[in-house]
């Protein structure tokens, strides 16, 4: 088997590398998920969600139907400035986000088609919790990110003692006036995810998903050391 050939093996066959991946799906489409219930609970939804409703609602046209090609407008912006963060994570997010929406929020319809309050303040909580960490399973993958995330992540590479959850608050407020400006409803749910978002996505970060990562690249060093030495064994035999 030639080098190169068990590199590329070696890479995609890894425990780091499938665990990137399952991040990457599962992250992407479960954050499409939870935008569903921000709009059943009717709270206002996040701060991009907000302004991609507002602009939807502007063309007289569903969110999912607006969604792929609002990022398809924003993807041709990240070839100039962030191309490097185009990935797999980039492709189903523009595909996957609009319908995965829709498909959620016609369930939770059909399971509580008139939620009272109670109702809509579980499907409030129930969304933030699930976008945030979910969000940040994707982006700590690092198989590419959304077009809307990879502003804040290139801001927070600027030379300036600014954080990522600075940021990542100031274009989520952008955003949240987008959304205002054409009409889309803004409430508790929008507010908290443009102040807290960032800070959240941050802390899963460096708590869960980072450790995680870790943890998989040492046990890839295991295994490749106990391959070595089976395959030394074999030599001398």
């Amino acid at each position: 088997m030639s080098l190169p050939f068990q590199t590329i093996l070696h890479k995609f066959c890894s425990y780091e590398w499938i665990c990137r991946l399952l991040m990457t799906i599962i992250g992407v489409l479960v954050c499409g998920f939870s935008v569903g219930f921000f709009q059943v609970a009717n709270f206002g939804t996040d701060p991009f969600t907000a302004s991609a409703t507002g602009i939807a609602n502007f063309f007289h046209v569903s969110y999912g139907t607006l969604y792929p090609w609002l990022n398809l407008v924003l993807l041709i912006a990240m070839l100039f400035y962030g191309r490097h963060y185009i990935g797999i994570a980039t492709i189903i997010n523009l595909i996957g986000i609009g319908f995965m929406a829709d498909l959620s929020k016609s369930f939770l319809l059909q399971i509580t088609p008139a939620p009272d309050f109670m109702a809509r303040i579980l499907y409030l909580l129930i969304g933030m919790i699930i976008l945030c960490l979910c969000a940040s399973m994707y982006m700590t993958s690092n198989l590419g990110v959304s077009t809307y995330d990879v502003v804040a992540i290139s801001l927070a590479k600027l030379k300036t003692p600014l954080q990522f959850r600075f940021w990542r608050v100031l274009t989520d407020f952008f955003c949240v006036l987008i959304g205002f400006l054409l009409g889309a409803t803004i409430g508790v749910g929008t507010i908290f995810t443009a102040f807290c978002m960032g800070p959240f996505l941050q802390f899963f970060n460096e708590k869960l998903w980072d450790p995680l990562l870790i943890r998989m690249r040492s046990a890839d060093i295991h295994r490749q050391a106990q391959l070595g030495k089976i395959f030394k064994a074999d030599s001398k035999n």
